[in-house]
């Protein structure tokens, strides 16, 4: 039974993601003349952007060889479901080359 919904769309209807505004429509500044005397526009440093929404924390324990040497490997995911992130996760691995691998444990994480 589909409702046709995407993963964006329930998330939105959620509250989880909030979604982008609308782009203001261009209108053009006036041209001001730059003053002699006048000191260079400062640019504000960003703050480093937070993760809106839940994260499950997938962790593992890896390693490269049979019975080698285990590590242990954390992927984030912003899916909502748990079995999307153990994929998400094993794909991960692949393109780090890791092909033995452990579930240690998913964890939502705010």
């Amino acid at each position: 039974m589909s409702t046709g919904f995407t993963e964006d769309e329930m998330r939105r209807a959620l509250g989880l993601d909030t979604p982008t505004p609308p782009a203001a429509p261009a209108s053009k500044p006036e041209p001001q003349l730059p003053e002699a005397d006048a000191e260079p526009a400062k640019v504000a440093a960003r703050a480093p952007v937070k993760r809106r929404g839940p994260v499950l924390r997938v962790t593992m324990n890896v390693s490269k060889e049979y019975d080698g040497e285990v590590t242990q490997f954390i992927h984030d995911s912003k899916s909502l479901s748990r079995f999307d992130a153990e994929q998400e996760a094993k794909k991960a691995l692949a393109k780090a080359r890791f092909k033995y691998y452990e579930l240690a444990s998913i964890v939502k994480v705010d």
